[in-house]
């Protein structure tokens, strides 16, 4: 399946803000968990979109677009 970019960039993105929050103290966490669940949701909606454009099933596109976020980026 070929994924847009932009899926696979905004994943990382919601990886990365959840990957930050495993290193706060509690105060921290707390604005940073704002910024994870609003990732989160950003790459749900996207991915929802991408999905219904695409004629593809959605927890399909889920599972791809993970596994292609977690290999290293491409120069």
């Amino acid at each position: 399946m070929e994924l847009p970019d932009y899926l696979i960039r905004l994943q990382r993105a919601a990886d990365d803000e959840g990957r930050r929050l495993e290193h706060l103290d509690e105060d921290e966490r707390d604005a940073a968990r704002r910024l994870y669940f609003n990732a989160a949701a950003e790459v749900d909606v996207a991915v929802r979109d991408f999905a219904a454009t695409a004629g593809l099933d959605r927890h399909t596109v889920e599972k791809e677009l993970r596994q292609r976020a977690r290999q290293p980026p491409s120069e």
